[in-house]
């Protein structure tokens, strides 16, 4: 069980590779960054898809239920799981409709037409590897060493250079900026390599120059921008993933 506040519940109830988070309480304006933030955690696992039963959850405001339209965007580039709704009450899913939220989030009328929704989704062989590194001197080289493993096995070497230096930006912005231990994640699919770095530092990070030296001081982030297709930062019940993807014509 996770508790985000007093007025919000939310239990897992594990179905196989698709979990149902089961909300309760009150989704308002003190509530809806941490609802939001607890389904993206849930999807960051990447399972088949995240299925939200919204029977028990009050809504004073219709417009709250774009919490989900927020998070599925948050999720949308990577790792691309989706979010499904449940309410078996007709009014629920009016409602729910009326705010456009369907267009991006799916609402049904039953758990089981939305487990059968999300298992019969198409996805690509997905191939994904997570360690959690200490803070030491050494926890650059042991993640640089693990992603080309990692890549090697994968049949994904020629991406390793690229691969490795973001891992290294990501991971040196979390020793130097954050007390947490860095969780690095890689995953390979549709051809392309995903590189993500967890901590427990919820502020999300920026691109900082030196106005002063111009171009002699670029930060890692700018280097991260200019080798990949995409790069962002997910928030999260617990902190933050910063993620960047890369494709073989990123390779270096």
């Amino acid at each position: 069980m996770v508790k985000r506040s007093p007025a919000i519940r939310v239990d897992t109830d594990p179905q196989l590779d698709v979990p149902i988070l089961v909300v309760d309480g009150v989704l308002d304006s003190s509530t809806y960054r941490g609802l939001r933030d607890t389904v993206i955690k849930a999807a960051l696992d990447q399972p088949a898809a995240v299925v939200v039963d919204v029977d028990q959850l009050t809504v004073p405001t219709e417009t709250a239920w774009t919490v989900f339209t927020s998070a599925r965007w948050h999720v949308s580039t990577w790792p691309d799981v989706p979010i499904l709704l449940v309410s078996t009450k007709p009014s629920v899913r009016r409602a729910i409709m009326k705010t456009g939220v369907t267009r991006y989030v799916p609402v049904y009328a039953s758990r089981g037409l939305a487990l059968d929704a999300a298992r019969g989704t198409s996805r690509h062989v997905r191939r994904r590897a997570r360690t959690e590194l200490p803070r030491s001197n050494g926890t650059l080289a042991m993640a640089r060493t693990v992603v080309t493993d990692w890549l090697t096995e994968w049949d994904q070497r020629v991406l390793a250079p690229v691969a490795t230096t973001v891992a290294t930006v990501f991971i040196e912005n979390t020793l130097d900026h954050t007390e947490s231990a860095p969780v690095l994640i890689v995953e390979s699919h549709r051809g392309a390599v995903t590189v993500a770095v967890e901590d427990g530092n919820d502020q999300l990070p920026l691109r900082h120059e030196d106005a002063r030296r111009g171009a002699e001081i670029v930060s890692g982030l700018a280097i991260v921008s200019a080798l990949c297709r995409t790069w962002g930062a997910t928030p999260t019940s617990s902190g933050k993933t910063v993620w960047a993807m890369v494709g073989r014509e990123d390779r270096i």
